[in-house]
């Protein structure tokens, strides 16, 4: 009797250390696997919109910079080879620099640096000044720098007075397979909620 009662309690420890070591495994198997689960790296959402200005007296630069914040996206800026002076930007002054580059649609100023692999990037959002009515022509030799081929391209623009009126059409006319939104004008001042509101009307951002 007795020694049937000691194989009964030598089962049931067998069992009980049996269960135990299962908990541990299936414990260690769980945290395992957590481990691995954190450590492969995630994704990364990227930032597809780039907004790039051509600012000379802040305006533009002060419009773009609040884009890019309320689209979360990158910011580049124009820089001219040659930068403009005040006189250069004398609308008054029919010999000045910007009055003569309006003038001739063949102007094609050059700029400094270029946009390090456009290709990321799925829209632009491309921000100027308006020059008696037009993108100054600096604008022409960035939107000729690159292929915007699939790309959506919106312009955005600040201006005493004037609209943004046909600028957009212009430049749209020197890309090849880019679609092009219709632009508006804003003030230095516009808010990035009205930002938004804009462009999400036209399908771009959050």
């Amino acid at each position: 009797m007795k020694k049937l009662v000691s194989i009964l309690l030598m089962m049931m420890a067998v069992v009980v250390i049996g269960g135990c070591g299962s908990s541990d495994n299936a414990s260690a198997t769980s945290s395992g696997a957590a481990a691995s689960s954190s450590s492969e790296s995630k994704p990364s959402s990227g930032k597809h919109v780039l907004v790039a200005y051509f600012s000379c007296t802040g305006n533009t630069k002060a419009l773009a910079e609040t884009t890019a914040k309320a689209l979360d996206a990158d910011l580049f800026e124009i820089v001219p080879e040659q930068p403009y002076t005040k006189a250069d930007l004398d609308y008054n002054d029919k010999s000045s620099r910007s009055s003569k580059e309006t003038e001739d649609t063949k102007a094609r100023p050059a700029i400094a640096k270029k946009v390090q692999n456009m290709s990321q990037y799925d829209t632009i959002i491309l921000a100027y000044p308006i020059w008696w009515g037009e993108a100054p022509r600096i604008l022409s030799t960035f939107v000729e720098s690159y292929d915007f081929s699939g790309k959506t391209i919106v312009p955005i623009c600040t201006s005493g007075g004037s609209d943004i009126g046909a600028s957009g059409d212009h430049l749209a006319a020197l890309t090849k397979g880019a679609q092009w939104k219709q632009g508006k004008r804003f003030s230095r001042d516009t808010s990035a909620d009205e930002l938004k509101s804009f462009f999400g009307g036209i399908g771009i951002g959050k």
